[in-house]
């Protein structure tokens, strides 16, 4: 991965933010296996990660652009570690808001906040 000149996101305001209580902030995801990043997320809300919706990932840019491309799980790829392959999330349709998502492997990641900076320091 070519080193990037470093981006800083700003937080998505739209309508999944207030039902979510108004909370909202950046996570770095990290492979548990390996430790390597896999994506900058925004997080709206409290509670744990089960899922983790395109439109929320900001970076990289090969998994941010997914939500462009077909609008059907069919057409989505597991999100797997680039590094080690490990298994992170499987392709969802969260219903209820007819959302793609990826529906995330308990203990196959790790989450660190972040400032919404690309790529995260360390």
């Amino acid at each position: 991965m070519p080193e990037n000149t470093p981006t800083q996101h700003k937080l998505k305001k739209d309508k999944y933010v207030r039902p979510r209580g108004g909370n909202s902030h950046f996570l770095n995801l990290y492979c548990s296996k390996c430790g390597n990043h896999v994506a900058l997320y925004q997080k709206d809300g409290h509670g744990a990660i089960l899922r983790i919706y395109l439109d929320r990932i900001f970076e990289p840019s090969n998994l941010s652009v997914l939500q462009l491309q077909g609008r059907g799980k069919g057409n989505l790829p597991n999100l797997k570690c680039p590094q080690c392959n490990q298994l992170i999330g499987v392709p969802m349709v969260y219903e209820p808001e007819n959302r793609l998502a990826f529906r995330m492997v308990p203990g196959s990641f790790s989450k660190q906040k972040s400032d919404g900076t690309y790529p995260p320091s360390s």
